[in-house]
């Protein structure tokens, strides 16, 4: 039995590590534009378990809330010009491909106000994004985010498998085609 066991774990491991593999393989091939700024790890990096506070209720929320689907997380603020200037793009990403297997998340990393972060989203008509924030930048201090915009993306088991620093255009092929790579790789 404990052999049967051992056997069920390893295949699911080495199953487990093949995808991302191959997701990585994938993304490698598809990066182009902007995208080419996207590093891609070999081995999957843990994220952070640093608490950031949730939109309007106060509440507190962890990446590990996210397990179980991809996830584009954005860091970035109100006062970020390239930030700013990508959000619509994010949104649109949101509206694409969010579901089951994929979320975009925002969280605004330092100094930013509710009602600023409100403000901009009602003016840029983002609504289908989250407004959580890190003040204290707990969160992003844990993940390596030194300057923004910063974007992550993470695999169903919470881990870190690509970042590209600075701003990009997310409403490209090139990113519409990885995203879909990672949500419905038979495609």
């Amino acid at each position: 039995m404990k052999n049967l066991v051992l056997a069920f774990v390893y295949t699911a491991l080495v199953t487990g590590a093949n995808t991302v593999a191959a997701a990585g393989a994938d993304i490698l091939s598809l990066r182009d534009g902007d995208m080419k700024k996207l590093i891609v790890h070999e081995t999957p990096i843990a994220t952070s378990d640093a608490a950031f506070d949730l939109e309007d209720d106060g509440g507190k929320g962890s990446l590990a809330d996210y397990r179980g689907k991809y996830v584009l997380l954005n860091f970035w603020a109100t006062w970020c010009a390239p930030c700013r200037k990508e959000m619509p793009q994010l949104e649109a990403l949101q509206k694409e491909f969010g579901g089951d297997m994929f979320e975009v998340l925002t969280i605004a990393t330092g100094r930013n106000s509710p009602e600023g972060i409100t403000r901009f989203f009602a003016e840029a008509g983002i609504d289908s994004l989250p407004r959580h924030q890190d003040p204290k930048q707990a969160l992003a201090s844990q993940m390596g985010v030194f300057g923004l915009p910063i974007t992550v993306i993470m695999d169903p088991e919470g881990r870190e498998v690509a970042r590209l620093r600075g701003d990009a255009d997310w409403s490209s092929e090139s990113a519409k085609a990885i995203i879909k790579a990672l949500v419905q790789p038979d495609s």
